[in-house]
């Protein structure tokens, strides 16, 4: 299988995303955001965290005009996977391909620690390794990661078991303590936690590392 990582100017987290797919497995290829086209035969797009073009605007809305956006938009359309972690999730919103907006958090502080987040939904390539209802550990670190949407859109996210993770203790007032959503074909997932920062003993805890561990396996059998 193959994986893309996306850098953007102000990307830090491209090089643990990038390892985290290597590590379940994929051949992965770094992508510019220049560029305008994905390699050939890629099966899964990385939009990663950080503070692309400095968040300026909004937090990944410069990010979402860049080259590689119409492309990334139309690997999601065809039914490639995409999965968008922290600023990654807000880049996705902004290019319409998720629902909903990231708001700034709650109490208006940067939040930047270990939380427990429930697995809500395991009908999905990306959590069909966990248990539904499971408790696993992962890092946040945002700033404006209050996951907002209509009450019609949130009665839908609902209906459909597309919101994917939740926080067992929200920490950023994310409505219905959203934590991570799914495309209407479930091959898209945006989360604010970072999964690629829980794949190794050494960085507190390995919970991430299942998520990449299942989105090899669900993507095969696809």
């Amino acid at each position: 299988m193959k994986a893309a990582v996306v850098t953007f100017p102000g990307s830090n987290c491209d090089r643990d995303l990038a390892k985290a797919f290597e590590q379940a497995g994929f051949q992965v290829t770094r992508v510019w955001h220049k560029d305008t086209s994905l390699p050939h035969g890629v099966d899964v797009v990385g939009v990663p965290g950080g503070f692309s073009f400095g968040d300026y605007l909004r937090c990944g809305a410069i990010a979402a005009q860049s080259p590689i956006a119409a492309a990334v938009k139309s690997h999601a359309q065809a039914g490639g996977y995409v999965l968008g972690i922290c600023n990654g999730f807000q880049v996705l919103t902004e290019m319409g391909l998720l629902p909903g907006v990231l708001m700034r958090n709650a109490g208006l502080k940067f939040a930047c620690k270990r939380v427990t987040l429930r697995v809500a939904t395991t009908d999905s390539a990306f959590t069909s390794g966990y248990g539904r209802g499971q408790e696993i550990v992962i890092p946040i670190a945002h700033h404006d990661g209050n996951y907002t949407i209509d009450a019609e859109g949130l009665a839908r996210l609902q209906g459909e078991d597309r919101i994917a993770l939740t926080y067992a203790q929200n920490p950023n007032g994310s409505m219905a303590d959203i934590a991570g959503i799914l495309s209407d074909n479930r091959r898209v997932l945006g989360m604010m936690p970072h999964p690629e920062r829980a794949c190794e003993r050494v960085q507190g805890g390995a919970d991430g590392a299942q998520m990449f561990a299942s989105l090899m396996g669900g993507m095969a059998l696809a």
